[in-house]
């Protein structure tokens, strides 16, 4: 709040430059057993993206704006691994100046993301299943503050964990295919949506609605997600990427700082709630996964995906 008639105003405003930093500090955490620093982890990471190539990033320094294309066929599933390539990516792109907007899309034709990758949470010991979800937590940790602006171009399906990636987006457009749906399906499969992924939809399309999508695990074609709120546009496929770059050129045009500043003020409450409670929430998370009923449940929802591929 500004200083009330009569008074002073006894702080100075924030430095933008300076919070940015503290906030990248903040969230320099190891996603890699043994890793002290991001860039320990990017040192260790080089040889797999450059086998992997999981993540495809394409940059208009011109424009200001990288193009970040999903690309773990068949499904873009985020196996710990993708999620290691987009964290040290997003961090890549927050350090050159050059760019200020990232649109998150797909390269797989079809879909978006597939979301958490069930062959991550089953059948592997505690220590993995910490590994992965700390890695979970980091990377909506990225996407959820970043300083860039961000559009997601959903141009396939999009349940779970690819409607959370859609959802820390600044705006989100959505291919107009009945084919495609949107959601947080988790209960569907036998799993509780953690408080902050509850939080991120809440955030997003309000209390009651999400009342509604978590607990019937709702998955939104783009006409009804359009209405709930779940994204902001829908257009025709062929025009997806080309709305982007003018959704993109109307944010970019407001000043970083006073966009950066606000988007954090907004934010800040829902971050503030994960970090707090980050380890007990990876601790709940494995115990839960580990769980004989939870693990029996994985099995047969893979087992029946086996069936449908054959």
């Amino acid at each position: 709040m500004g200083a009330g008639p009569g008074q002073q105003q006894t702080e100075p405003p924030p430095d933008p430059d300076g919070l940015a930093k503290m906030a990248l500090a903040s969230r320099a955490r190891a996603l890699l057993p043994g890793a002290r620093s991001w860039g320990a982890v990017l040192a260790r990471a080089t040889t797999q993206r450059a086998m992997s190539h999981r993540v495809v990033v394409e940059t208009d320094a011109a424009a200001g704006v990288a193009v970040m294309k999903l690309r773990n066929p068949p499904v873009n599933s985020l196996s710990l691994e993708m999620v290691t390539e987009l964290v040290i990516n997003l961090e890549k792109l927050e350090n050159d100046r050059t760019v200020r907007g990232l649109i998150v899309t797909s390269e797989s034709p079809g879909v978006f993301s597939s979301g958490l990758n069930l062959l991550d949470m089953y059948g592997r010991n505690p220590a993995h299943y910490a590994e992965y979800w700390k890695a979970v937590q980091e990377l909506w940790l990225r996407l959820y503050q970043c300083p860039m602006v961000t559009v997601a171009t959903i141009n396939g399906a999009c349940p779970a964990g690819g409607c959370l990636i859609s959802m820390t987006c600044d705006y989100r457009i959505m291919a107009d295919n009945s084919k495609y749906t949107i959601g947080l399906n988790e209960t569907q499969l036998g799993i509780v949506a953690p408080f902050w992924f509850k939080d991120t939809l809440v955030n997003t399309i309000g209390h009651r609605a999400s009342e509604m999508s978590l607990q019937l695990g709702l998955l939104y074609p783009p006409a009804e997600a359009l209405r709930v709120g779940v994204v902001d546009m829908v257009v025709p496929e062929d025009q997806v990427h080309s709305t982007a770059l003018s959704v993109m050129a109307q944010w970019l045009a407001i000043p970083d700082h006073a966009r950066q500043l606000t988007k954090a003020m907004l934010r800040k409450p829902t971050v503030d709630n994960l970090v707090r409670q980050r380890d007990a929430d990876i601790q709940q998370f494995v115990s839960f996964i580990s769980r004989d009923s939870i693990q029996k449940g994985l099995q047969m929802y893979l087992q029946m995906l086996k069936q449908k591929k054959a």
